[in-house]
């Protein structure tokens, strides 16, 4: 097959397929018309001899050769995009570009009203979206340019994947303010002997602190699992039970509750954040500028 027969926009169609699901949002990423969008599907279809995506119900279903293509098209694409934007200059005053960032709810609340202030007073067009972390899928939606940046703890990624320290925490324990068993302190016995409620975006699995005690051969019940800061808080205002997560979290989720803090009764590490980015976006000065941004803390 030669390459330079071929319509390289078919590709971006097929991504934008792919990444959307079906063909009327591939169209509105696009703007382009839906029968524009058909047509094109049906040029590359022709060309790769596969129907790439079949319908099933309102979803457009990748075939076998079509998810064996995507992660290789939407690398190279990124790629192309990337090198595009660093044959020019970047200047943010009056950069109209657009940045994905991958976080967590907890440093959607600690850190992002802080970074959109930076961003609107350096880069007053420049628009910033946070979306969710889903781990198995970073490396590749970095490398793709799906994202341009995430925020998350140590993970075990390659060593395309970069990485820069951003903050370090100590665990901290909730208790309500006048819990008949805690009273301005708390022992490894006491917490191991109460319920918990875990903060996490995960649907099983312990958190930093299970996996600390698990080390040591201990465990504790958790009672209640949800996703958000001051859900946990509020809940434990209301009962016996006990929430860990780091100070930072702990004072801002503590602010309408005013529950007991206390720290953890183990000496364990802080919980350590990351910044994290594609080697392919080293060279790009607009990655580097709101990385920049991200590390400035204060």
């Amino acid at each position: 097959m030669n390459l330079s027969r071929i319509d390289l926009n078919l590709f971006t169609v097929f991504d934008a397929i792919y990444r959307e699901g079906g063909i009327t949002p591939a169209s509105k990423r696009l703007h382009l018309s839906q029968p524009a969008v058909s047509h094109a599907l049906a040029r590359l279809r022709e060309l790769l001899d596969d129907p790439l995506f079949e319908r099933r119900g309102n979803d457009m279903v990748p075939t076998p050769m079509a998810r064996s293509l995507a992660v290789t098209i939407a690398g190279s694409l990124g790629n192309l995009e990337r090198m595009m934007q660093r044959a020019g200059t970047f200047d943010p005053a009056s950069s109209t570009r657009s940045f994905t960032i991958a976080m967590r709810e907890a440093h959607e609340v600690t850190m992002l009203p802080a970074l959109v202030a930076r961003v609107h007073s350096e880069a007053p067009h420049i628009d910033i979206a946070t979306v969710r972390i889903e781990r198995r899928d970073l490396e590749e939606d970095l490398q793709s340019g799906e994202l341009d940046i995430a925020l998350d703890v140590a993970l075990p990624l390659s060593a395309e994947v970069r990485r820069e320290p951003l903050t370090s925490e100590a665990m901290v324990v909730l208790a309500r303010r006048d819990h008949p068993l805690i009273r301005e302190a708390l022992d490894l016995e006491t917490y191991l002997a109460l319920d918990h409620i875990l903060v996490t975006g995960r649907r099983r699995g312990g958190g930093y602190e299970d996996v600390a005690l698990g080390r040591l051969g201990m465990s504790r019940h958790i009672r209640v699992r949800c996703q958000h800061h001051a859900a946990a808080s509020e809940m434990v205002s209301q009962s016996d039970m006990l929430v860990t997560m780091t100070g930072i979290q702990a004072r801002l989720a503590n602010q309408q509750t005013i529950n007991q803090m206390l720290p953890f009764p183990l000496e364990i590490p802080a919980l350590e954040s990351f910044l994290y980015w594609h080697a392919n976006a080293d060279a790009d000065p607009a990655s580097g500028w709101l990385r920049g941004l991200i590390a400035k803390r204060g």
